[in-house]
């Protein structure tokens, strides 16, 4: 297990919750687990991955990760980060949980008003009743999820998990779809069947979609817009622009602030 940590804060809590605050030098990699209490995990700074059997999310400051009870997930940390958790004792997420909350990873943009909580949160007592409070409003605050654009599914089926480690390993996207699945021993026709079967995108999307997650995670780095460009394969820095802007909403001169 790949652990590098510069500092780590935890706060004694009641049964119900607890919190941890860490800051994580980039590298850091917390291998495969599960917790029998539910998670949410965001960053103050800096990119955290979060994986799990679904898929990949890259998390900036911008999103919060959420773990259910008993979900298996690993993080490794991008960019330097400081890395805050809120951990629910599982017979209070059932206690406190809306019914709407789905019971499956997920990740949620940061709004206002969650950001403000967990600020409130972290900077109050946590045996206080208003942190007990805070708590049970941020569960609700969860409802208010969109699926994350800076999200990668990813196959089930081992076949899938080989073409996938395959066009990973292949950022600048020097394989065509025939070569993929000539390299997995497959055919076209199965490749083009098992990503929307599996990931509910099409290879041609899902490939858009890696090669966005590849450069985000290059300049979460420390890499300018040009080199995660090249990194990825794009021809052009216009042609980088208007993918990312397709994939993920919002321009690339503005992700990270």
């Amino acid at each position: 297990m790949g652990r590098q940590y510069l500092h780590m804060k935890r706060q004694s809590t009641s049964l119900e919750f607890r919190t941890i605050q860490g800051k994580f030098a980039a590298g850091y990699v917390y291998d495969r687990h599960v917790h029998e209490q539910a998670q949410l995990i965001f960053t103050v700074s800096g990119t955290i991955q979060v994986t799990t059997d679904m898929g990949r999310w890259l998390v900036p400051p911008q999103l919060a990760v959420w773990a259910p009870t008993n979900a298996a997930h690993s993080v490794e940390v991008v960019s330097n980060a400081e890395s805050w958790s809120v951990f629910y004792d599982a017979q209070a997420y059932r206690s406190w949980a809306p019914r709407s909350l789905p019971d499956r990873p997920f990740a949620v943009r940061m709004t206002p008003i969650l950001r403000e909580l967990l600020r409130g949160l972290f900077g109050t007592s946590p045996e206080s009743e208003k942190a007990n409070l805070m708590v049970r409003l941020i569960l609700h605050e969860l409802t208010e999820y969109t699926d994350s654009p800076i999200f990668l599914p990813l196959p089930a089926s081992d076949l899938g998990r080989r073409l996938v480690n395959l066009a990973m390993a292949d950022p600048m996207c020097s394989l065509n779809l025939s070569q993929l699945a000539e390299a997995a021993a497959t055919s076209p026709r199965t490749v083009s069947r098992i990503f929307p079967d599996e990931t509910g995108l099409t290879f041609k999307l899902w490939r858009q979609r890696a090669r966005i997650f590849t450069a985000i995670e290059r300049l979460a780095a420390g890499a300018d817009i040009t080199e995660a460009a090249a990194y990825a394969g794009f021809a052009s820095i216009n042609t980088f622009a208007y993918s990312f802007r397709e994939v993920t909403g919002t321009s690339v001169y503005k992700f990270g602030k």
